[in-house]
């Protein structure tokens, strides 16, 4: 019997950050007999039949890697084909003395640009790190593997977007200045003074105190066709993607937002600043960050393409995700460097 053990925070399809998680492990029960889940919380009932849940949230962070280092332990018998920290670089750090006894691959999913200390040591202590793209992957290393996204297309309806004289613009995802939302701000704003009915949503997390203040900063900024509004529950985005024309995504480079490929798996055309989209995002797509004003032109550019251009732009993006950047796909590939 194959078993695979997956190591997250959390198990919730709802969660704007991490309901993620539960695609990719529902891509890897498609792979093997039984993955195993370590959570720090999980809701009951999101996971195939061939998953197990095991909790070790806790109190302290000290009682938190006891409880994770006894679920690990009593998981490597029989031997797992593969331990998968996923983003959590602390996750490969805590399994390393309990699995590279007894050989048991640790391969780290990370995509992000900003190094830390404990990034560093999960890279050497790791069999493999798989990562999007090379570039969101912050420093070199000959182990690092660019095996694309895992977005599940399957709960991605392609949207049908209605026709209306508003043109709806969204950026999606925590409220960070990494983010250049003030530059897409003050570029839908030229696109308005232009003469185009320009209307962009910003929804996203506030998780820390930067993003807390920095909210309060877009709040500032709002009105006059911007909105500032909740983070979006994982499981209402086929909602919010039905009522949007185009994803704007102006975020640092090495930051390959997830999601940019969950617009595409839902038929949204999306334009970007990150180079690193190139391989997805038609030349047109793409933009300087911090150039509020090519921001603007490629806004007006594609509003005044016809529904049928932008119908069919949306359905050969979703094709590219599905080839590339599916959970099956990731699957798949984060195995392959379990061998």
């Amino acid at each position: 019997m194959t078993k695979a053990v997956f190591v997250t925070q959390q198990i919730d399809p709802a969660h704007p950050n991490l309901g993620a998680a539960t695609g990719l492990v529902r891509g890897l029960a498609n792979e093997v007999d039984e993955v195993v889940v370590l959570a720090l919380r999980a809701v009951p009932g999101a996971l195939p039949l061939n998953c197990r849940i095991r909790e070790f949230g806790a109190t302290s962070q000290v009682l938190r890697g006891a409880k994770f280092a006894e679920a690990l332990s009593q998981e490597l018998v029989p031997r797992p084909r593969i331990v998968i920290a996923h983003m959590s670089p602390i996750y490969a750090v805590l399994a390393a003395p309990v699995c590279r006894p007894l050989g048991v691959p640790i391969v780290l999913w990370f995509t992000h640009w900003r190094p830390s200390p404990t990034l560093r040591v999960a890279e050497r202590v790791s069999s493999a790190i798989a990562t999007v793209d090379t570039s969101s992957f912050p420093f070199a290393s000959h182990k690092v593997h660019a095996i694309g996204h895992g977005v599940d297309v399957s709960t991605l309806p392609c949207r049908t977007r209605s026709e209306d004289a508003t043109f709806r613009l969204l950026a999606l995802g925590r409220t960070s200045p990494a983010k250049g939302l003030e530059d897409v701000i003050d570029g839908v704003r030229r696109v308005r003074a232009a003469g185009l009915d320009a209307r962009l949503e910003i929804r996203g997390p506030s998780e820390t105190d930067e993003e807390r203040a920095h909210r309060a900063r877009l709040v500032d900024l709002s009105g006059d066709g911007v909105a500032v509004e909740d983070a979006v529950p994982h499981s209402e985005l086929p909602r919010v993607f039905a009522n949007t024309d185009l994803l704007v995504n102006a975020a640092a480079e090495g930051s390959l937002d997830k999601s940019v490929f969950e617009a595409c798996a839902s038929c949204v055309p999306v334009l970007a600043s990150n180079p690193g989209f190139a391989g997805l995002l038609p030349p047109e797509l793409l933009f300087a960050r911090g150039d509020a004003a090519d921001i603007a032109g490629k806004v007006t550019a594609f509003a005044a393409r016809s529904a049928v251009e932008r119908a069919a732009l949306g359905h050969e993006l979703r094709a590219r995700v599905e080839r590339n950047h599916s959970t099956e796909s990731w699957a798949k590939a984060i195995l392959a460097l379990g061998r």
